[in-house]
């Protein structure tokens, strides 16, 4: 039987471009080569893509302060429209073979809001996770969290400021409404890159300037004095909902450091201690945020519970980071489901949406 051909795209423009290497590395070490034949596509920082055996497209892959793509890979392009799901190569301008599924593993802009997912779309390639709407969606933390307030969802409160409001953003203003400390955030970017936790005037601009060198829109969000749990779903019509886990960091929030680097920056506390009935609860909210945000494929969902039983849904995330730390893969493994049959199951989604969408009339 023929292999199916998975096109592994990792690095990326955004500032998650290391998450993503490390996270590519372990689908790769993980995956069923008897079943899956795995094509790795880098993009560099400047949107190159290139093409390369994973025995040396990852250059000091064991560091995740360190790994890099290795540049003398070969260029490759896809192109919609002209050969159906083939790579083309820069050089010789010739197809390299065709791609059954695009499993993009790319954190945060650039891969993760809708656009990776509209060229796969363009290219009638399937691909593995949320489709257009539901990446864009939930990249936008304002846009997500408006949805999710008009659905009746609990959110931690925020306000929203774009470049031309700058003038308009006056600490006192937003000391009263939200609180000291509060967090200040991209709109769109994820892993906690660009975030500030600010407690006074002084963080407060500076976590401002900060945000605005990675987003146009930003947000301001109340701090919540609470428990950070997390649940996995996966699944298209039919989603389903992991146990929950409690993630307790050793920095002051949960951090880009604390997340991807440092082994020792959080525990994870997998299944959290809760009770039945409030699990349940989370679990179903999980579920309920996920159609809501129409994802599909599959997302992690971070709530705050703040004392006994208030649960809020802090965002979603529609690639979750697949490193050896990261509470996706941690999750499923405790509900039964190991990191190899799920990237089979995330595959096989992909397929049969892409089958189900293929009935439609154009």
């Amino acid at each position: 039987m023929r292999k199916i051909r998975v096109g592994l795209l990792c690095g990326g423009r955004s500032a998650e471009h290391e998450v993503s290497l490390q996270s590519a590395k372990n689908v790769i070490d993980a995956i069923d080569r008897n079943k899956y034949e795995v094509v790795l596509i880098g993009i560099d920082r400047s949107g190159r893509w290139s093409l390369g055996d994973s025995a040396e497209f990852l250059l000091n892959a064991h560091d995740p302060k360190l790994i890099a793509l290795n540049k003398m890979s070969e260029g490759i392009s896809l192109a919609p429209g002209t050969m159906s799901n083939q790579l083309i190569s820069q050089s010789t301008h010739l197809p390299t073979g065709a791609i059954d599924v695009i499993f993009p593993i790319l954190h945060g802009p650039f891969g993760e809001d809708g656009t990776i997912q509209g060229l796969a779309k363009l290219a009638n390639i399937p691909f593995v996770g949320a489709g257009v709407l539901g990446s864009a969606v939930a990249m936008d933390k304002d846009v997500m969290k408006r949805l999710l307030r008009e659905a009746g969802i609990p959110t931690p409160d925020f306000v929203t400021f774009n470049r031309s409001q700058k003038e308009q953003i006056h600490f006192e203003e937003i000391r009263e409404r939200l609180g000291m400390p509060c967090f200040i955030k991209p709109a769109n970017l994820g892993s906690s890159v660009g975030i500030t936790r600010a407690k006074d005037l002084t963080q407060f601009e500076a976590g401002i300037k900060e945000a605005f060198l990675h987003d146009r829109k930003i947000l301001v969000e109340t701090n919540i004095q609470g428990r950070e749990i997390e649940c996995a779903v996966l699944g298209n019509a039919n989603p389903m909902a992991s146990a929950l886990g409690e993630v307790l960091p050793s920095h002051e929030f949960y951090s880009y450091e604390a997340k991807y680097i440092d082994e020792n920056g959080a525990t994870l506390i997998i299944p959290a201690e809760l009770p039945d009935d409030l699990t349940t609860r989370m679990r179903a909210l999980a579920v309920e945020t996920y159609q809501v945000l129409d994802c599909e494929g599959m997302a992690r969902v971070d709530f705050f519970l703040r004392g006994e039983r208030e649960v809020l849904v802090n965002e979603i995330n529609t690639i979750p980071g697949f490193t050896k730390i990261s509470m996706f893969p941690k999750l499923w493994e405790a509900s039964g489901i190991s990191y190899e049959e799920l990237i089979d199951r995330l595959i096989q989604l992909a397929l049969e949406r892409f089958e189900e969408e293929q009935e439609l009339e154009t």
